[in-house]
């Protein structure tokens, strides 16, 4: 029995580690404010005991581009984080990014791969292919809208999420007022937003420029990276969730 809980807490320990450089040792993640996210009914779920299903919808940076391995990519790190933040509950973390999509198409896949997987919590990463191929920022906010409506309409809450700080990005015109929307459709949907810019400027300000977080195509989080935004995003998951009980307990 001893023996089954040092690996339990071993487990437990790997899973909470901070990303680790080339060399093998720990680079702790920068020291951010926490986002407040409110998702009442995730909470609910939780406390009720029932399976907490996160599915993290997006594009490349949430499939993981940039990543040595998927495991290594934010929704595999989040999963990690959160099972080991409430222990004895059932956390499942469903990663849906697929690289190289703006929203228009990702709408065209929300059916099947979303709303059929029936999640608790919808995580929605949006906006760096639409700034990178030049899309009308009134475009993506219309898109944006019918996709909010339809994912809360099926039950689920969501939690937006906007892009990364990156040259690429920042290099693109009109790249603010994509920022600005998220932003916008936050307010007018009460839909909590996850913000990247906020995390990564708050990195910045704690010593660690964005350029330690990405990879070198100038675009997408390295480990380190998709390993802090998994830490940040846990902290306030893990606020917003609560504490939880185990049904029958």
């Amino acid at each position: 029995m001893r023996l089954v809980f040092a690996a339990m807490l071993l487990a437990g320990l790997l899973a909470l580690a901070p990303a680790r450089g080339e060399e093998g040792w720990p680079q702790p993640c920068p020291a951010a404010p926490n986002q407040y996210l409110a998702l009442p009914k995730a909470h609910a779920a939780l406390a009720a005991g029932k399976k907490l299903t996160i599915l993290a919808f997006g594009s490349s940076s949430t499939e993981g581009s940039g990543a040595s391995d998927p495991a290594h990519a934010y929704p595999a790190q989040l999963e990690a984080r959160l099972r080991a933040a409430f222990p004895g509950h059932e956390v499942q973390v469903l990663n849906r990014g697929k690289g190289g999509q703006e929203v228009a198409e990702m709408l065209a896949r929300l059916e099947g791969d979303v709303l059929a997987a029936h999640p608790t919590l919808v995580i929605w990463q949006a906006g760096a292919n639409a700034v990178l191929r030049g899309m009308a920022p009134e475009q993506f906010s219309a898109a944006m809208a019918l996709g909010i409506a339809r994912i809360r309409a099926s039950g689920a809450e969501l939690v937006l999420m906007d892009s990364q700080r990156a040259p690429r990005i920042l290099s693109a015109p009109n790249w603010e007022r994509f920022d600005a929307a998220l932003g916008q459709l936050s307010l007018d949907s009460q839909v909590p937003l996850f913000s990247r810019a906020t995390l990564m400027r708050a990195w910045a300000e704690a010593g660690t420029p964005s350029d330690a977080m990405l990879g070198p195509d100038g675009l997408h989080h390295n480990d380190r990276g998709y390993a802090c935004l998994a830490e940040a995003l846990a902290r306030s998951l893990t606020e917003a969730l609560g504490p939880a009980r185990i049904a029958g307990r």
